[in-house]
């Protein structure tokens, strides 16, 4: 529809990355009438991302926070998307992680019998399946995983948002608050949802919310091992084309500010190595960005303890193409239809820091 800047929305949405394109969508799946502001070029945390979904993660190989309920919804969702954009943007590719001993062997094929981690599993290999990695005791082979092209999926969304989406800048001091919402140079919006990731930590509504920004690193590296599968042990590798990988990711807390550093290069590097033994031929990229996470690695949903039309649905940190689908969902069921949050991820758990 040809927008109108002074009609009235339902909802004024404060950043088109994973969370706010997510979120968008579902509110237009409940009729609901919204305005986009968003600046791409300062969106780097969404944009400078593996796009990977992984139901096993961390040195110890856990189950996912809420893998069971969260995996079912990803590939599902990003389909619909595809259809509805015209693009593909979504690869669906297992992963191989290697064991690192016999005992983490044993420990796997035990796993195999527990649904709640079996699911996850397509074949354990007691013995090493590739001569190019470093795998002598076998490793575990995922499923429901693979890896999102961000910048495809959030421009495809861009030009099927284009009639309802303003690439500028928000500026919060404008918004003047009414007796029925909020109004906004020439828009009226009855509700502001902040997706805008660390924007919202200096919103004079979210300041409270404890953001624990973090810094991660990529490279695009050439090297001579195509095998159909994402591995991932100690970092992932993505396969891009023929030949080309996404590798990462470096986690720090410090030196936010800082570009791409030769240390996180080199730290990537080494891994890299640790896991495929053939030899990097060239860098082909080297990028950073600052993730929105949280204090307690669980993200912000619901609404400000004072402003009845005022929300947030942000801090998904590294993880934001595996949890936006599920929790997009749950975020505007709550809004339109008044269902509960789950407490885990509700802010209302920070209230007593206000």
């Amino acid at each position: 529809m040809a927008l109108i800047w002074d009609m009235e929305i339902d909802f004024l949405i404060i950043g088109q990355g994973l969370a706010g394109t997510a979120l968008a969508y579902r509110l237009e799946q409940l009729g609901q009438t919204f305005l986009l502001f968003d600046q791409p070029e300062s969106n780097q945390s969404s944009r400078v991302a593996a796009g990977l979904y992984n139901p096993v993660t961390g040195r110890k190989m856990v189950r996912s926070w809420k893998a069971e309920e969260l995996f079912p919804e990803i590939e599902s969702f990003y389909s619909d998307l595809e259809h509805l954009t015209g693009r593909q943007f979504l690869t669906r590719q297992k992963i191989y992680r290697p064991f690192l001993s016999i005992e983490e062997q044993n420990e796997w094929m035990g796993h195999s019998s527990d649904p709640a981690i079996g699911m996850f599993i397509e074949t354990i290999f007691t013995e090493s399946q590739y001569p190019q990695m470093r795998d002598s005791f076998g490793g575990v082979l995922l499923r429901m995983s693979g890896w999102l092209n961000i910048n495809e999926y959030l421009d495809g969304m861009a030009e099927y948002f284009s009639d309802r989406l303003r690439l500028e800048g928000f500026d919060e001091t404008l918004l003047e608050n009414t007796s029925d919402g909020w109004k906004y140079g020439t828009v009226f919006a009855k509700n502001i949802v902040y997706c805008n990731g660390l924007g919202a930590s200096k919103s004079r509504f979210f300041s409270y919310l404890p953001f624990a920004p973090v810094k991660g690193e990529l490279l695009e590296v050439a090297q001579d091992f195509d095998p159909d599968f994402i591995a991932n042990r100690g970092v992932f590798r993505v396969p891009l084309s023929k030949g080309i990988y996404r590798v990462g990711s470096t986690y720090t807390w410090h030196d936010l500010e800082t570009g791409p550093t030769e240390t996180a290069k080199s730290e990537i590097l080494a891994k890299l190595q640790d896991l495929v033994r053939v030899p990097v031929t060239e860098v082909k990229s080297h990028k950073t960005g600052i993730r929105p996470a949280t204090k307690d690695r669980k993200p912000f949903l619901g609404k400000h303890p004072r402003e009845d039309s005022v929300y947030i649905f942000n801090g998904f940190g590294a993880k934001g193409v595996s949890l936006t689908p599920f929790f997009s969902k749950m975020m505007a069921d709550y809004l339109i239809k008044s269902q509960p949050i789950s407490a885990e991820v509700n802010i209302a758990r920070y209230f007593k820091y206000i």
